[in-house]
């Protein structure tokens, strides 16, 4: 007599699901971080790049001119007014230049807010560096606090050796602020605070 045929494995069937579904969430975690990396090294998707003060210093100025614009935004519920204090500049490639956005928080406690950032074109990604900027961290304002907010950035020269930027004259530098994911907005910090957008 012929022995009794065993139905399927549902146990081990669940096991190597979860496992997949565990490996999957561990990617998408991964991936952000290394796509955040991936920007900021190539460029890709008009993110700026990164010198330090010593690199800064080695860079020499070109002939070449381009007119900054700044924008600025706020998402999230994040209950601030966000603003460049100049909305453009003038400057040359590998000339330093230095502007400020302002933000005031109008809600009645502590809120922590962080900054995303892009240029556009796109292209000008990789020749637009930044070396000092509030975006590098969290921001906390206290109730009903303004603060000046400094970023230190110039047009890496070798843009002139590109010949896809020939045509390009205008690069705009735009940031949005949304509450960081640690800071649990209280009801009263929501609810009628004014914002600013400023395109």
């Amino acid at each position: 007599m012929s022995g009794a045929r065993k139905g399927p494995n549902h146990g081990r069937t669940a096991l190597y699901l979860s496992a997949t579904v565990a490996g999957m969430l561990g990617l998408t975690y991964a991936s952000v971080p290394l796509y955040d990396l991936f920007c900021r090294v190539t460029g890709y998707g008009g993110t700026p790049q990164r010198a330090s003060e010593a690199e800064a210093r080695a860079v020499t100025t070109d002939a070449r001119e381009f007119t900054i614009r700044f924008d600025a935004n706020i998402s999230g519920g994040l209950p601030w007014t966000f603003k460049p204090e100049q909305t453009s500049v003038t400057v040359k490639a590998g000339e330093q230049k230095v502007v400020f956005y302002k933000a005031i928080n109008h809600s009645d406690r502590p809120v922590t807010g962080r900054a995303t950032f892009n240029v556009t074109p796109d292209k000008t990604g990789p020749y637009f560096v930044k070396v000092d900027c509030f975006c590098f961290t969290e921001q906390t304002l206290q109730p009903g606090q303004d603060v000046d907010m400094p970023v230190l950035f110039y047009v890496d020269p070798a843009v002139s050796d590109d010949n896809r930027l020939n045509e390009v004259k205008t690069i705009t530098l735009s940031y949005t602020f949304f509450r960081d994911a640690n800071d649990v907005p209280a009801a009263s910090a929501t609810q009628g605070a004014p914002g600013a957008t400023t395109n």
